[in-house]
Formats: C-alpha cells, sequence, structure tokens
C-alpha cells in the first residue's frame, strides 16, 4: 500500500507582515464607510428633527430623509437639481453652505488620521494606501446616496457628484494623513516663509470679510427681521431659517471678503456688487442674508473703506516675508514674496469657489463670487503691495542690524570687525561689513589674512557663513525671528539683548584674594626662571686684566 504525502510551501517570512497590512487596510475602508454613515445620520437626524417640529410638513419621513442626503451631497460640492419649477425643467442647487462640510471632511480626515496611527504597535499602511482605503469607504456610501436621492425632490447632479466628491473625501483623507505625520512643512527655508505669509494674510482677509459682512448685517438689521418674519411665522419655521442662515454664514465671510478685494459678487446674471456701486439688476430671494445688500447705485466713501481688508493683509504678507528676507539677496526676497501672493490667491480662488454657486436656471444661474477674478485679485494685491513692502522692511531690517551690530561691540568694547564677525558665526548669515568679512579675525591693520588650510580659520573660507551646518527649515525660520531682537537696540531697548552672545563677549569675573596671591606667585616664579635663563646664556663675567 502506497502512502501519499501532501507537501505544502513552506510560508513566507514576510506572510505575517503582509496579512497584516492587508487588514490594516481593510479596517482604514471600514473607518472610511463608518465616518461617511456618521456625518449623514447627524444630518438626518437634525433634518428630522425640524420635519417633527413643522407645524405644516410638506411631506413624510421620507422626504425628511431624501432632504437629507441631498444635503449631504451638497456639502461635498455636488449640485442638486429642483424638479418643482413652474416650465417642469430642472433647476441646479449648487450654493454649499459651507457650515455643512465642516462635519463631513473632519470625520474623513479623522479617521484618515487614525488609521496612520501607530499606538499599541499596531501596522499601518502606507500613506497613500491609508488614503485611497478611507477614500473608498467613504465614497461608497456616497455612491449609494447619490442613488437614493434618484428617488426623491431633489436628486444630486450625476456629473458634480462624480467629480467634486470624490475631490473632496480625498482632500480631506490626504489632510488627516499629513496631520498624522505631524504636519510636515517643505524643507526650504524660503518655501515655509512663503506659506506662513500667505497663512496670515488669508487670515485678515477672512477676518475682514466677517467684519464687513456684520456690518452690513447691522446696518441693515431691520430689512433681515422683516425678511425673517415674511418666511416663516411659526417659531418652528424661523427656527429652520436661522439654521440655515448659520449654515451660511461661512459664505457670507467669502463673500464680504472678495468684496474688500475688489472684483465683489454676483446676485444674479448681469447683478454686481463692488466697492465701487450695485450695478445690474438683481434677482435676489427674500432671504435674511441677502437683505443686507447695499443699496443699489454707485458706492460711497463708506464702501470704499473696505479696501482696507486687502490693504492690511499684504501689508502683513510682506512685512512677515520682509522680516524674514533680512539674510537673503533682495531678488529672493521678491521670489518669496510672489509665491507668497500665489498661494494666497490660490485659496482665495478656492474658497471662492466653493461659497458660490447656481441657485436656479436664467438670471438665478450665477450666485458668489467669481473664483478666478477674485484669486487673480489676491496676487495682484500681494505683488503690488505686498512685495516692495517685503523689500522696505528688508532694507530697514538691514540699516537697524547694522547699527545693532557697532553698539554690541561698542557696548562690550570689541572692534566692530571683530564684533560683525563673532554674529556672521550664527547659524543663520547676517550682513558683515567688507572689512569683517576680508578679515573674520578682525584685529585690524597688522594681521595676516585668515588661511583657509588653518582650522581656526575653515570657517571663513570663500563660502563664509553658509558652510556652517544647514538647519532645519522651521528651526532656521525660528532663529530668524529670535534675531530680530537686534532691532531693539536702536531704542535702548531690548532687555535680554545680550542673553545670546558668546561667552567670551562676557566681561571676566572678579577674581578673589587667594586667586590673586596665585597669580603673583606663579608671575615671580616666572620672572625668576627668566632672569636665571637670561645669565646661562650670557655665560661666566669676564675676569678683570692685572
Amino acid at each position: 500500500m502506497t502512502q501519499v504525502t501532501e507537501h505544502r510551501p513552506p510560508l513566507s517570512p514576510d506572510a505575517p507582515v503582509q496579512g497584516a497590512r492587508t487588514a490594516a487596510l481593510a479596517t482604514a475602508f471600514v473607518r472610511g464607510g463608518v465616518a461617511a454613515g456618521l456625518g449623514l445620520g447627524a444630518l438626518a437626524v437634525l433634518v428630522t428633527g425640524a420635519w417633527i417640529a413643522s407645524p405644516f410638513p410638506d411631506s413624510g419621513p421620507g422626504g425628511a430623509l431624501h432632504a437629507a442626503a441631498g444635503l449631504w451631497l451638497l456639502a461635498h460640492g455636488a449640485d442638486l437639481l429642483r424638479t418643482d419649477t413652474a416650465g417642469g425643467t430642472l433647476a441646479p442647487l449648487g450654493v454649499t453652505p459651507l457650515l455643512l462640510t465642516a462635519l463631513p471632511l473632519w470625520l474623513a480626515h479623522r479617521a484618515a488620521r487614525d488609521t496612520l496611527d501607530a499606538a499599541g504597535g499596531r501596522p499601518t499602511p502606507s500613506i497613500a494606501g491609508a488614503v485611497a482605503a478611507v477614500s473608498g469607504g467613504y465614497l461608497l456610501v456616497a455612491a449609494v446616496v447619490v442613488v437614493y436621492t434618484e428617488s426623491g425632490a431633489l436628486p444630486a447632479d450625476l456629473l458634480t457628484a462624480g467629480v467634486w466628491t470624490p475631490l473632496t473625501v480625498l482632500a480631506a483623507a490626504a489632510a488627516g494623513a499629513w496631520t498624522a505625520h505631524g504636519r510636515p512643512l517643505p524643507g526650504r527655508v524660503e518655501t515655509v516663509v512663503a506659506l506662513r505669509a500667505a497663512g496670515r494674510a488669508l487670515t485678515v482677509l477672512l477676518g475682514g470679510g466677517a467684519a464687513l459682512a456684520a456690518a452690513s448685517l447691522l446696518w441693515h438689521a431691520g430689512d433681515a427681521q422683516a425678511s425673517l418674519n415674511g418666511l416663516a411665522g411659526e417659531w418652528s419655521g424661523r427656527v429652520a431659517v436661522l439654521l440655515l442662515v448659520l449654515a451660511l454664514l461661512p459664505n457670507a465671510v467669502v463673500w464680504g471678503m472678495a468684496y474688500g478685494l475688489g472684483p465683489g459678487f454676483s446676485v444674479g446674471t448681469g447683478a454686481l456688487v463692488t466697492p465701487l456701486g450695485f450695478a445690474g439688476t438683481p434677482a435676489v430671494p427674500d432671504f435674511p442674508l441677502l437683505a443686507a445688500l447695499p443699496a443699489e447705485g454707485r458706492g460711497m466713501w463708506l464702501h470704499w473703506t473696505a479696501a482696507a481688508v486687502p490693504v492690511a493683509a499684504t501689508l502683513l504678507l510682506g512685512h512677515r516675508v520682509g522680516r524674514a528676507a533680512r539674510a537673503w539677496p533682495a531678488r529672493e526676497a521678491v521670489r518669496v514674496g510672489l509665491v507668497a501672493s500665489w498661494a494666497c490667491g490660490a485659496v482665495v480662488a478656492l474658497l471662492a469657489a466653493a461659497a458660490g454657486g447656481p441657485l436656479g436656471v436664467g438670471r438665478l444661474a450665477s450666485f458668489g463670487p467669481v473664483w478666478w477674478q477674485a484669486g487673480a485679485a489676491a496676487v495682484l494685491w500681494g505683488s503690488v503691495l505686498g512685495v516692495p513692502t517685503a523689500l522696505a522692511v528688508r532694507s530697514w531690517g538691514l540699516r537697524g542690524r547694522g547699527r545693532g551690530a557697532a553698539a554690541l561691540a561698542a557696548a562690550k568694547g570689541v572692534p566692530v570687525a571683530a564684533g560683525a564677525a563673532v554674529l556672521a558665526l550664527l547659524p543663520l548669515p547676517l550682513p558683515v561689513p567688507a572689512e569683517a568679512a576680508r578679515d573674520p579675525r578682525g584685529a585690524g591693520a597688522g594681521t595676516e589674512p585668515a588661511d583657509p588650510a588653518d582650522p581656526a580659520d575653515a570657517t571663513w573660507s570663500a563660502e563664509g557663513p553658509a558652510a556652517a551646518a544647514p538647519l532645519g527649515a522651521l528651526a532656521a525660520l525660528d532663529a530668524l525671528e529670535a534675531l530680530d531682537d537686534l532691532d531693539d537696540l536702536d531704542e535702548g531697548t531690548g532687555d535680554g539683548a545680550y542673553g545670546f552672545l558668546p561667552a567670551a563677549w562676557e566681561p571676566p569675573a572678579q577674581q578673589t584674594a587667594p586667586e590673586r596671591e596665585r597669580e603673583q606667585e606663579r608671575g615671580q616664579q616666572q620672572e625668576q626662571e627668566e632672569e636665571r635663563e637670561q645669565e646661562r646664556e650670557q655665560g661666566p663675567a669676564p675676569e678683570a686684566a692685572p
């Protein structure tokens, strides 16, 4: 009888690792689906609660759920199609309430971040794998919701749902992966400076847009109140309208920002609102936020003051770039200023595109700022005003830093050239006078030039201070900002200006009495040894002649 033996290939040592990564990808996929379900469920609870509180509901619970599904897709950038128009044609609804996007995007962001969290030693997938898995699970739920809305009163537009929803989810998941890795920035200091300056300018623009929207709303508070009372007579209806106003407040902030930048925003096809005036025939629905629009006609000096918003933003952009560019050539400062302006303009264009859209067809086809006009205006403001400001701040900083180096040297009794040389030895290069660069040891006339072959003078090779070990981008930028304390020396301020000086610049410590005695004894012994050495060199004294 023949015995049959089954031979199996041995398991690969990488098999457990690959299995763990596959399980991690499956977990990430489930996380994405759960994140989508949580966002959809939260919105469904809110809409259902408003439907229950309404005294005259237009439809049953199915209609409320369809409305919640449509709003959830609208929050991801997809357009909805209204079917209850007078002519029976489909009318697009594409103005996304930006506040509604906060919860879904945060959930997708958190799902990707938690997937790449290696707490407890659990295996994690690659960054691309995590983003793809989380987005895939999220978009699977989104596809089901798109199909579900087709049977409701507000079906989703398949084109926008198939383009903008995946892009939005992928961006949120990628941001979560970036957060999981500590939000790293590019390695070049110039790029970090440009991004930080653009971020601060964008913050000022959004803050100014919020201030303009709030001021206009307060100025037209009576009209807004009348619009609210006309839309809903019951308290439940007013609460629903107020919730919609709250969801659209970020849109009003972006509209105010575009208004301050100059291009303004449209309130219907052919109707444009800018600081110069309100032109065209508006197609404004009855809504409290739209009741805060300025009066039609030419703008007055009060409207022109909105230009203070981009002026303040670009001045801050130029100031930040100029402060960091004191150790750079002027051409590099111009380049960084332009990069910051373009980065700020790109984000402004993205926000303007998200804050506007159609409310129907015909005259209702255009509402909100035009994205490319708003972005171009931000770039133009930054290039025309921000870049010259950066150059001016840089020049003033070089002037002040030169005086600061001289003041430090004079205060410590060190030659100016030597003081500048010590400042140049700092990790980031500072402006050094020409005589100090030629004679870094700063002794003045009579001192032989630095020898590149000498290890002590190796730092002062042709490469100069740039030969020092490079710092990380963030550490270098922090060091640049810390060195700005030198400017306080011009006004006699700067309590801690001497805190970072080398120890060689500090005054010598006072010696105690025993130390002075030992020093004197050593000096006397040295003098006696020198006298004996001289006697030995001279030899015995010659005898006198008889």
